[in-house]
């Protein structure tokens, strides 16, 4: 089988075939870094880390590098409403963004450059550009000649004609730009110093570089001048990957990125998340169940809306939220990949739900090798896996990342899992072979790591359900039994019940004993 990728850039799926065999250069549009990351934002970056991980899994050896752009109008727009400065507002958002991902499970790309780092790589690009007649130089301004490249449009399937001038949301004092330009649809690679603002010294005078520039200059630093994979949001196709391939390909005379993916919109409740209808959830307060169930009764509040990464972040705290429950992290994941990556996704209640219910059942098949693999006497040397739960997850994820029918396959070992965890539970034994089942597990381990589905910390640890520990429970079966003695019947229900709504099952057996088990 070989691995097949949908190419935006190409318009099909094709098989992928690496520069370098067995090596993946891939590059990921970051955040600008100026607030609190949104759902949207979870649903890039969890794919993908889906997809690098796949890759890694698949036997590559994958060099990913993400950038954070923190220069950016937005980023000093909140230092001045903050009194603060672009530095300490650009930190400050770079620490909250991985504490953000690491509580999703995300891998740490390799390497994360930032816009204000690549100041020289950007002067360079740009007097390359500047050379051979693709830029020019008005006022302290540098523009990109849009005309000079004759393949412009080339990914997002535009003619320049159809072109809306400003279609990136971030031009600034338009009319005097308008002025400036030669032609309306150029953009800025350099902006003259405004009054307060930061600035880089340059033959142009003092200014910093334009939003474009930035990504076309970190990928070249950072991965050469041809790449493998190039991926963000769909919200990025145009104009910033239509600009970076503009500015690289002038320059280099090469391919920017044989690969280009995209991942689809988060919708909530059916519409597309924006500031006008006060729906945004940041991955903060969803992890933490401050977000409401009502997303479209929650007051108004400030932030920008992309969902790619540069397109910004949610707004900071806000909304009604007194109906929510926190969502695990592991959930957040599952519910990510309820849908393939280029299908819209739709962020609803039940949504939620059922991700929170199928995070559940893998979670348990998780657990089952942790929890029983001593009564069980399993071979601890074996690692042999269920071969064909491994080809039906591989013919799934080889088809452009279908983590639907991948996740059907865990679902499967996870549901098996369980139902002989309660058989064990009651009867002492189960009724498939041990081997098997190590078999099963040991499957479900690797493949749902593949999918950053993992067992939390907390998940079998002496706090695990309810903060309670296995001694503590013990005790408390103890005082249950003790009550019961007594005939304190309306004790010893009382004990069943709080275990019960801390997630302890009892089960009572003929000879007198109290078995228990967790969820």
């Amino acid at each position: 089988m070989s691995l097949t990728l949908y190419n935006s850039l190409t318009r099909r799926e094709s098989p992928f075939e690496p520069i370098e065999p067995s090596k993946v250069r891939m590059y990921c549009c970051g955040v600008t870094v100026y607030d609190y990351c949104h759902v949207g934002h979870a649903r890039a970056y969890i794919v993908w880390d889906m997809v690098r991980r796949y890759l890694m899994w698949r036997g590559y050896s994958v060099r990913y590098v993400q950038n954070f752009t923190d220069i950016d109008d937005k980023i000093l727009d909140r230092a001045r409403e903050t009194n603060s400065t672009m530095e300490a507002v650009a930190d400050r958002f770079i620490d909250e963004y991985f504490a953000d991902m690491d509580k999703l499970n995300i891998l740490r790309a390799d390497e994360y450059p930032r816009a204000t780092h690549s100041i020289d790589g950007i002067k360079r690009l740009i007097h390359e550009l500047e050379n051979k007649g693709f830029a020019y130089a008005n006022s302290g301004d540098v523009y990109y000649s849009v005309r000079k490249f004759d393949n412009y449009g080339k990914l997002s399937g535009r003619k320049l004609e159809e072109m809306e001038v400003g279609a990136s949301g971030r031009l600034e004092t338009a009319e005097i730009e308008a002025q400036k330009k030669q032609d309306s649809s150029d953009f800025a690679l350099w902006k003259g110093a405004k009054p307060g603002e930061p600035f880089w010294e340059s033959s142009w005078g003092k200014g910093r570089p334009g939003w474009h520039i930035e990504c076309s200059a970190m990928v070249r630093d950072c991965l050469g001048e041809t790449i493998d994979i190039h991926c963000g949001g769909s919200d990025l196709t145009f104009p910033h990957h239509e600009n970076e391939i503009a500015q690289s390909e002038a320059a280099t005379g090469k391919s920017l990125a044989n690969y280009w993916m995209h991942n689809a919109f988060v919708t909530v409740n059916g519409r597309k998340m924006s500031k006008s209808l006060h729906n945004f959830i940041t991955i903060r307060d969803l992890l933490e169940g401050n977000w409401s169930g009502d997303l479209e009764s929650d007051p108004p509040s400030e932030g920008g809306h992309g969902e790619g990464g540069h397109g910004g972040t949610a707004p900071t705290k806000g909304g009604n939220q007194n109906n929510a429950k926190a969502v695990e992290p592991m959930a957040v994941r599952l519910f990510v990949f309820m849908a393939q990556y280029r299908s819209q996704i739709d962020f609803t209640e039940e949504a939620i739900a059922s991700a929170r219910n199928g995070w559940n059942t893998i979670n348990e098949g998780l657990l089952f090798g942790l929890r029983y693999a001593d009564k069980l006497s399993w071979d601890v040397e074996k690692t042999e896996q269920d071969a064909k739960a491994v080809e039906e997850f591989q013919a799934a994820m080889d088809n452009d990342f279908n983590t639907p029918a991948a996740l059907a396959v865990l679902f499967e070992l996870a549901k098996e899992l369980g139902k002989e965890s309660n058989i064990l539970v009651h009867q002492g034994k189960t009724e498939t072979l041990p081997e098997l089942l190590q078999q099963k597990w040991l499957t479900l381990i690797s493949l749902a790591g593949v999918l950053g589905l993992e067992v939390q910390p907390e998940a079998d640890s002496d706090a695990a359900v309810g903060g309670l520990s296995d001694a503590e429970i013990e005790a408390m079966i103890q005082q249950r039994k003790d009550a019961r003695i007594a005939r304190n019947f309306a004790e010893g229900d009382r004990i069943r019940n709080e275990l019960k709504d801390k997630g302890i099952t009892l089960i009572d057996q003929k000879d007198g004993t109290t078995i228990w088990h967790r969820g």
